[in-house]
């Protein structure tokens, strides 16, 4: 019993951070995300009667230590679900995403490993119970199951069945691109769990970006169904900007930029004011994504590449959902 899924990575437009429950993993509040074609992750899982655990390999090697935890932990909730709690499987994992550095691996991840898994045992689930389940082993990875612009709803149930992504628009529905700005490689220092409970539990300034979530997603659903870059733009950049203020407010105060994020973010700006349209977002990392329209790719992509301390800069478009190989 082998299947083998492609899942892409996603950037939050409307962020998800902090959790009303931490062992099903329900956000705090619903997210909308843009699923890119440039950074995904390519799992294969083959349950084999032999096994007697479960073994993990991403990018060629082995993995043993908390990775590993989570893969099986993962892996356990679905062979509960399937009623095989005594099938074991082994886990191929080929990661193109710079791992804990900002940029979601975990979205593309989970969201590989869950529809591999679910294909290999043969479950005829939908792509909203997919979502669901995906949910559980990361949250940002249920938003991986579609392409295009997806929102992640929070639901209110305690058991979280009315907690996943639905999609927006198709990934063709609007030639917007994303610009990776890669800063570091490292991995950050302050994990997003650890970053988001730390937020949630201590921010003086946590119930304040709760309560603007509603009005930032009504208005960037909005801006997306009109094609309004600039409506989109200054959403995505301000609730960025509103997250990462949460972070301030926690006790012990942390922050996920370094010197080179803040000078991306004025380069960025300096880009408006020049006429160009462009907008950033920052997920739970160092690195900048910079949001814009095909027509100004390669002024973009230079001036970004001329800052000190920017390694690459990777352009994408917006990504297909899961796909079987």
């Amino acid at each position: 019993m082998k299947a083998t899924a492609k899942a892409h990575t996603n950037i939050a437009l409307i962020k998800y951070w902090g959790k009303r429950d931490e062992s099903l993993i329900l956000p705090m509040n619903s997210s909308l995300s843009l699923t890119l074609d440039g950074f995904y992750t390519t799992t294969s899982v083959e349950f084999r009667t032999e096994l007697t655990k479960d073994q993990f390999y991403l990018n060629g090697e082995a993995v043993v230590d908390g990775q590993f935890d989570r893969v099986t932990g993962f892996l356990n909730l679905i062979r509960s679900f399937a009623g095989k709690d005594n099938f074991f499987a082994t886990v191929n994992s080929t990661n193109h995403v710079p791992t804990a550095a900002g940029f979601a691996s975990s979205a593309s991840g989970f969201a590989a490993l869950a529809a591999a898994a679910v294909k290999a045992l043969g479950l005829p689930v939908d792509e909203t119970v997919l979502s669901r389940l995906t949910r559980q082993g990361s949250g940002s990875a249920c938003r991986s199951i579609y392409g295009g612009f997806v929102e992640w709803e929070k639901g209110s149930k305690a058991d979280g069945t009315d907690s996943y992504a639905v999609p927006i628009a198709p990934a063709d529905h609007w030639d917007i691109r994303v610009a990776a700005v890669v800063l570091s490689s490292k991995a950050k220092k302050v994990l997003s769990r650890e970053g988001m409970k730390r937020t949630v539990d201590t921010s003086a300034f946590y119930s304040s970006w709760i309560d603007g979530i509603p009005h930032d997603m009504d208005q960037i659903k909005d801006g997306i169904r009109t094609k309004d870059f600039e409506k989109v733009g200054k959403i995505a950049e301000a609730n960025c900007l509103k997250m990462h203020a949460t972070t301030l407010g926690a006790n012990p105060p942390f922050s996920y930029w370094h010197d080179t994020t803040m000078a991306v973010m004025h380069a960025v700006r300096e880009l408006r004011e020049n006429g160009i349209p462009a907008y950033f977002t920052i997920d739970a990392g160092p690195n900048v994504k910079v949001l814009y329209l095909p027509e100004n790719e390669q002024i973009l992509k230079q001036s970004l590449r001329d800052i000190p301390g920017v390694h690459d800069v990777i352009s994408s478009k917006a990504g297909q959902g899961i796909s079987y190989l």
